[in-house]
């Protein structure tokens, strides 16, 4: 009798579990040189990658795939190099397993402290984008973690390549079972994956918003994801013009629009807006940005359509730019606690002082002084990688790395004391 979909994803969240206990105990060598491994042979096996990628991108063109997600799904050489350096980077971290986080003496000469230990099993749900089914697993094997994966039915011929490669390479380095995926498209196993809080511990959504939030809304294990990516870049009256320019068309389209860390509303101070907006506008038009803006915006740039008061509260994800014109620094902070979604907001300035007001008022998980949001991301960060990036407070904030795949115990040494 062939298994049940029930049975399968709890075989794969067993075996997840098990093998996380022992993998916990390995040493961060055999770790790492599993992970060393694993960027190895994906290089060598980029071709197998690539065809395999190649089935899916005619699916996703057949099937009429919005260009953003075709983006995201797509793999040349470039994203296939820069996953094995993910692994690669991600081995050459610091172990987080067994880090004395504190370590104190009480009056009674109990030796009290706090140690980092692996959260347990992560089940990953994703769409459209196969490099997270790497990002994930290098992460979790370098964390101590069991992983299992479930990426979506767009991507399903490159994430099964991929998880293959990484699954039989770390087996052979003796991370055995760490790394579990899930290789059918039916939905009914996010709904089990999702149910199975005795054997998963932590579940992190990738994907469209409504997505993230069906998962957050349905789901029995705590959810690790983020809000919309409404991203400001606020350009001061004390700006330096040029760097604006260079940086909100970075923060835009110099990367990729169809991602969460990109410029949705561009916020100028009434001061320098006549200098500035006319030629920043021009140039997000030649660059096919469709402009919205504010009605001061459309005095100075009759082109811009007018924004309404949902576009300052959506998340485009596609060459669309919403555009207002504030009067002062607290109407532009103002705006971003009003409709920003805490995910990355940055501001270019030449003022000290402003500066270090927009970093300490605007409560987002990456605030940037003159630079682009677009570096919000585990790799640009140092981390190596992500699981995903949180806009929530707790347990973990921003890009999620290994220190976000741990959590902590105490752990109390004593000569006999008793409690009296």
């Amino acid at each position: 009798m062939s298994q049940t979909i029930h049975e399968m994803v709890e075989s794969k969240a067993r075996t997840a579990k098990a093998a996380m206990r022992q993998l916990s105990k390995t040493s961060s060598d055999v770790r790492n040189r599993a992970l060393i491994a694993m960027a190895e042979n994906i290089i060598r096996f980029k071709d197998k990658i690539r065809d395999a990628n190649e089935v899916d991108l005619k699916a996703g063109h057949d099937t009429g795939l919005a260009g953003p997600l075709i983006s995201r799904l797509a793999l040349d050489d470039k994203k296939i190099e820069r996953m094995a350096d993910n692994l690669r980077q991600v081995a050459a971290l610091p172990d987080p397993i067994g880090e004395i986080m504190h370590m104190g003496e009480r009056p009674n000469g109990l030796k009290i402290g706090t140690v980092r230990v692996p959260i347990g099993v992560i089940g990953v749900i994703y769409e459209s984008r196969p490099d997270v089914t790497v990002e994930v697993s290098a992460l979790c094997v370098k964390s101590g973690n069991g992983v299992i994966l479930r990426g979506g039915s767009e991507a399903i011929h490159s994430n099964t390549a991929l998880a293959n490669i990484l699954i039989e390479t770390a087996e052979r380095e003796g991370v055995v079972g760490a790394i579990q995926f899930v290789e059918i498209t039916d939905r009914q196993a996010v709904r089990e994956m999702i149910s199975m809080s005795d054997h998963i511990d932590l579940i992190v959504p990738r994907g469209s918003q409504e997505f993230i939030r069906q998962i957050m809304k349905n789901s029995d294990i705590a959810v690790v994801g983020h809000a919309d990516g409404i991203c400001h870049v606020y350009v001061d009256g004390a700006a330096d013009l040029n760097m604006a320019e260079n940086i909100c068309i970075n923060a835009k389209i110099g990367y990729k629009v169809a991602v969460c860390n990109a410029m949705e509303t561009l916020l100028v101070h009434a001061s320098v807006a006549p200098k500035f907006l006319p030629s920043m506008c021009e140039k997000f038009e030649d660059e096919g940005v469709v402009l919205r803006g504010c009605e001061e915006t459309q005095k100075l740039y009759p082109n811009a359509k007018p924004a309404t008061e949902e576009d300052w509260r959506t998340e485009y994800l596609d060459e669309k730019l919403s555009i207002r014109v504030v009067p002062d620094f607290d109407r532009a902070v103002d705006h971003i606690e009003t409709y920003g979604s805490h995910h990355s907001d940055a501001i270019v300035t030449e003022s000290y002082a402003n500066s270090q007001r927009f970093l300490k008022e605007v409560d987002s998980a990456a605030v940037y002084v003159n630079a682009s949001t677009c570096f919000t991301d585990g790799y640009e960060f140092g981390l190596g990688a992500e699981v995903g990036i949180s806009t929530q407070k707790l347990h973990c904030r921003g890009p999620m790395g290994l220190e976000g795949l741990t959590s902590y115990k105490y752990i109390v040494y004593g000569n006999g004391q008793v409690r009296t």
